[in-house]
Parts: structure tokens; C-alpha cells; sequence
């Protein structure tokens, strides 16, 4: 329980480094690649947990794995570029239900009514989310559907490392993946005008803050995903790590000054909203937490 639950308090931090990085001129693609680079390094000890190279036909799954993680990557952090650290992250605890919805479909496990009743709260929560638009044009709504997007990615990502984990064992399946994301990682490149606006050399300050944000993501994905590996119930793990969405308002209003962030100029009201939207998807979080108990 404390892996997920510390997993979910590092991202946030995480997430106003990188927020700030990309303020600053840095681009989603070299961010995608830092991370995912820290995070694959932060995997290699994990060699130590022991287990078997299954043979080279069933390298699919980890090969499929780690296509999800990446997509994921890409479209949550495409989310914090675009949009606010205090929608994004709230919006990713979508993520919920969807675990365990396809814990049921994929593991066989069964799907009970606080499933159900979380769901609908969560879908009040986003509405809430894109109710409060504090800025002209559509930037709210783009936001959550690129977060809510990452969100299915990351909860097949997540059913999955715990249907094939077992086989491999945490030690190999987990290294085996992320050697994959790394490998894709290196593919992921502007292009078109893009590419030709980025080839102005980096703001330095930009670096600064996109290693610290990196490193964050990678020590949070290490912790989360070896969480489920190594114990299982993916659905319990994610409902104590989308406790983000909560911190991330949280954040956002009390030290988001820290990281030069822009989102206390919403005003207080819009703060508020949000806030609320983020108490929904806990109360999610409880529900679903109190079905997993029983």
C-alpha cells in the first residue's frame, strides 16, 4: 500500500518539474525520451528480484507492455504541456474503474456495484473539471480527452504486467519491458514544422528542470509498477496512487509559486471547482478501496 501511495505523491512533483520545463521552451518529445531513459535505468536492479527468460516467442508481452507505457507517457505528458497540472492529473484517476473493469474482462476477477457507483463519480468529477474553463479557448476539454486517452493506456499497461508478471517473474518481466520503452523512446522525434522550430538550441534552465521532473517519473513508475509485479490487485494499487489527483490541486494551490506555475491565476473559484472535481474522484477512490476489503 505505501508504494502506490508515495508512487502518487512523487508524480505530482514530477509533474510541476516537467510542467515548468515545457514553460520554458522545453518539448514533449525530449521529455518523453529523458523519462522513459531514467525510468528503464531505475528498472535494472530489479534484476535482483529473480525469475525466468521465457522463450523468445512470448516476447510479445513485455513488447506489448511497454508499447502501452510509452503511449501513455506520450499522451499524459502532451495533457501537462497543453494543458493544466490541475486538470491532467485529476483526470488520470479515470483510470480507476478502467482497471478494474478489465481486471474483470481479462483476469476473471469480479466486478461489484462500488465499481460502478466510483465510475459515475468519477464522470461527475471531469465534467466538474471541464465545467471551471479558466481560459478563451479549448484547452480544458483537449486537456482531458489526452489524459483520459494516457488513462487507458496506462490501466491495460497495468492488467497486463499483472497477468504476465507471474510467468516471468518481476525480475526479468519488468527489465525485459522497459529495455522495450527504451527502444521505442528513441523513435519518438518532432517532425514537420516542429522540427524545425526545436532545432534551436534548449533553454538551459529548461534541462535543469526536465532532469528533476524525469528523475521524479522514473522513481514513481518504479515504485507503482514493481508494486503490482510483485503483489498483484492492480485495482487496489491504482485506487491509492490516483490519490494524485487530489494532491495535485493541493499542490498546485499551496507551493505551485515554487515552481513558477501559473494555474493560481485561475483565481480561487476556479481552484475550488477543481478541487471539488478531485474530492469526487477520491470518494471513487474510497468506494472502490472499501470493495476491494470486503
Amino acid at each position: 500500500m505505501l508504494l502506490p501511495l508515495g508512487s502518487g505523491i512523487i508524480y505530482v512533483v514530477g509533474a510541476l518539474l516537467l510542467k515548468r520545463a515545457a514553460d520554458l521552451g522545453g518539448d514533449v518529445w525530449r521529455t518523453v525520451r529523458a523519462c522513459n531513459f531514467t525510468t528503464a535505468a531505475l528498472f535494472v536492479p530489479m534484476i535482483l528480484l529473480g525469475g525466468t527468460v521465457r522463450p523468445a516467442h512470448d516476447f510479445w508481452q513485455p513488447a506489448l507492455a511497454a508499447a502501452l507505457f510509452v503511449t501513455g507517457q506520450v499522451l499524459s505528458l502532451l495533457a501537462l504541456n497543453i494543458g493544466d497540472v490541475s486538470v491532467a492529473t485529476p483526470v488520470l484517476g479515470v483510470k480507476i474503474p478502467l482497471v478494474a473493469l478489465l481486471t474483470t474482462v481479462l483476469l476473471g476477477e469480479r466486478i461489484g456495484a462500488g465499481l460502478w457507483a466510483a465510475a459515475m463519480l468519477s464522470s461527475v468529477a471531469i465534467a466538474l473539471l471541464n465545467f471551471s474553463r479558466a481560459h478563451p479557448h479549448q484547452r480544458i476539454g483537449l486537456t482531458i480527452l489526452l489524459a483520459t486517452l494516457a488513462a487507458m493506456a496506462y490501466a491495460l499497461f497495468d492488467v497486463l504486467v499483472q497477468k504476465w508478471s507471474p510467468a516471468w517473474g518481476a525480475g526479468r518481466f519488468l527489465p525485459i519491458m522497459m529495455t522495450f520503452v527504451a527502444v521505442y523512446s528513441l523513435g519518438l522525434r518532432p517532425f514537420g514544422e516542429e522540427r524545425r522550430r526545436l532545432r534551436v538550441k534548449p533553454n538551459p534552465q529548461s534541462s535543469v528542470w526536465l532532469a528533476g521532473g524525469a528523475a521524479c517519473l522514473g522513481v514513481q513508475a518504479s515504485l507503482f509498477v514493481s508494486s503490482i509485479a510483485v503483489f498483484g490487485q492492480a485495482a487496489v494499487a491504482n485506487v491509492l496512487y490516483s490519490s494524485r489527483g487530489l494532491w495535485s490541486v493541493v499542490g498546485v494551490w499551496l507551493a505551485g509559486h515554487w515552481f513558477a506555475n501559473r494555474e493560481q491565476d485561475h483565481g480561487a473559484r476556479v481552484l475550488a471547482w477543481r478541487l471539488i472535481g478531485a474530492a469526487l474522484l477520491m470518494a471513487a477512490i474510497l468506494i472502490v478501496l472499501s470493495g476491494a476489503r470486503s
